[in-house]
């Protein structure tokens, strides 16, 4: 290549700027005397070296993301100013011309370099700031980078608490399956009996933590924006008419005065009662919870402004200004209430705002201060020209003496919901895999099966659709009995030929009802 070039001339050499001559990759093939002599080389030492060499980080830097770009679209890169670093250490400014050529099969680029005069100190300073700039900007995309990914960390992060909420829900609901059918069992045979205390105290619990359960279960639904409402006409005086009776064990337990104000007039919004029951009781649990025994309660309702508005106020423990922005929050506790048994995950309220959020209403807790109770307010829009339909819920008699398979892998929840069919009069048949089920059900017909959804063989469903194509069970009502209870788990199990879907642990009155 070196042939390719002119033969080095007095001219060249000794011509009043620096000349010098590169391949495309920076390889120094040739340099005239007066650049030489400008960075205290002897002549000839260039030959062979790389041009970032000669140029500060700085300038190494610029001359690759300003320079080489202008090369390759336009050939040349005019009226540049660069430094030079010298041979002790010195800097160099100089007015750079680079044009590139082809030569044969090669490019040379031919660069001319010219010294700048003290005159041209405010373009070098300004050359500095730029370069500055440059190097900030890529500090700034550095850091930009590392935040990406510690977001995306957190994300993931964030996924698996999700995820692992609702598998922990699930797999909690399989060992409260059995305790609800013994319990339950218990309640049949001793209910009247001496120990009938000590069977509410367990009944009390049981249920505590059933909800328990169904708030982690919710609360995992509503984080993940899975959360779906099966809104209807509500009417919220007979909602919280419920909701109180149901707390009322918790509220003789706790010696509390539990009053409720509500409208003779029904108040009805457009919600899913299954929903809005869960808040309600969230807000009673915690006031029975947060106020010392023999608290009293109040539980008023009315109209206004266009909402139904639910006020919950106690006598309780308060709650401190500072908590008051953050107690709706995930995992949020008061901090007195992390030294009572009853403190709870502190996800009840998170949840009561999704749910009532997703409702387009709002809840609000006011509070003056420990020491001097709290009230929560819950505002619900309401419909108008809508009167709720009239709920009547037949009183669960004795079921009828059917024939009921029941499946599920978990020995425990088979035989004592097994039991508890028996004592309701019921002729079981127990099986602990799919296909156990299909090798039973046939000489035994069941008019009722019911079936978990998790088995070891193949799961509820397919065994869902094998039982449809016997004959012995082409008139059963098919019940799935599992721990996963969200709208999609339930349209699956009607698509896979199911009756009927209930969660575990299955409530022993509705259960009877769909037995009647």
């Amino acid at each position: 290549m070196n042939a390719a070039l002119s033969a080095t001339s007095l001219f060249f050499d000794q011509a009043a700027c620096g000349l010098m001559a590169t391949d495309a990759d920076g390889m120094i093939l040739t340099a005239n005397a007066s650049l030489h002599a400008w960075l205290g080389m002897a002549p000839g030492a260039l030959a062979g070296r790389h041009v970032g060499e000669l140029l500060p980080a700085s300038a190494r830097l610029f001359h690759h993301i300003c320079c080489i770009p202008r090369l390759q679209r336009d050939g040349a890169a005019h009226d540049i100013r660069i430094d030079l670093s010298t041979l002790d250490g010195a800097r160099l400014p100089v007015l750079l011309q680079l044009v590139r050529r082809r030569d044969g099969e090669h490019e040379i680029d031919h660069w001319a370099m010219f010294r700048s005069g003290g005159r041209h100190a405010y373009e070098n300073a300004l050359l500095c700031k730029s370069e500055a700039a440059w190097e900030a900007l890529e500090a700034q995309r550095q850091v930009d980078l590392q935040l990406q990914a510690v977001n995306t960390q957190l994300s993931a992060a964030d996924l698996r608490k999700n995820e692992f909420l609702a598998m922990l829900s699930h797999e909690l609901r399989n060992p409260l399956a059995p305790m609800r059918s013994a319990l339950d069992i218990l309640k049949i045979r001793h209910g009247n009996a001496e120990d009938a205390r000590v069977i509410g105290a367990f009944d009390r619990q049981l249920r505590h933590l059933t909800r328990l359960v169904d708030d982690l279960m919710e609360v995992s639904r509503i984080t993940q924006n899975r959360m779906h409402l099966r809104c209807a006409p509500v009417d919220m005086a007979a909602l919280v008419r419920g909701a109180a009776h149901d707390m009322a064990p918790v509220m003789t337990a706790a010696r509390h005065t539990l009053r409720l104000a509500l409208p003779a007039a029904p108040l009805t919004v457009d919600g899913d009662a299954t929903r809005l029951a869960q808040v309600v009781i969230n807000l009673l649990g915690n006031a029975a919870k947060y106020t010392p025994d023999g608290g009293v309660i109040d539980v008023e309702l009315a109209g206004a402004a266009g909402h139904a508005e639910l006020r919950v106020r106690d006598n309780g423990i308060g709650i401190p200004a500072g908590a008051l922005g953050t107690i709706f929050q995930l995992f949020t506790q008061l901090e007195p209430g992390l030294h009572r048994a009853s403190g709870g995950l502190g996800i009840g309220l998170a949840l009561a705002r999704g749910i009532v959020e997703l409702h387009r209403g709002e809840i609000l807790a006011e509070s003056d201060g420990p020491g001097r109770g709290s009230q929560f307010t819950l505002r619900v829009p309401l419909m108008t020209d809508c009167v709720a339909a009239e709920q009547v819920t037949a009183a669960p008699g004795q079921p009828a003496a059917l024939r009921v398979l029941v499946v599920d892998d978990n020995v425990d929840a088979a035989e004592t919901m097994a039991m508890m069919l028996e004592l309701c009069g019921c002729t079981t048949r127990l099986a602990h895999t799919a296909g156990g089920a299909l090798a039973v059900a046939p000489a035994f017909q069941p008019e009722v099966a019911l079936l978990d959804i998790g088995l070891p063989d193949f799961d509820g469903y397919e065994l869902a659709r094998r039982l449809r194509g016997l004959d012995a069970c082409a008139g059963t009502k098919l019940i799935a009995a599992t721990g996963w209870g969200q709208e999609r788990d339930r349209q699956l199990a009607l698509a896979a030929g199911f009756d009927h879907h209930l969660t575990k642990p299955i409530d022993i009155e509705r259960l009877r009802l769909l037995l009647q």
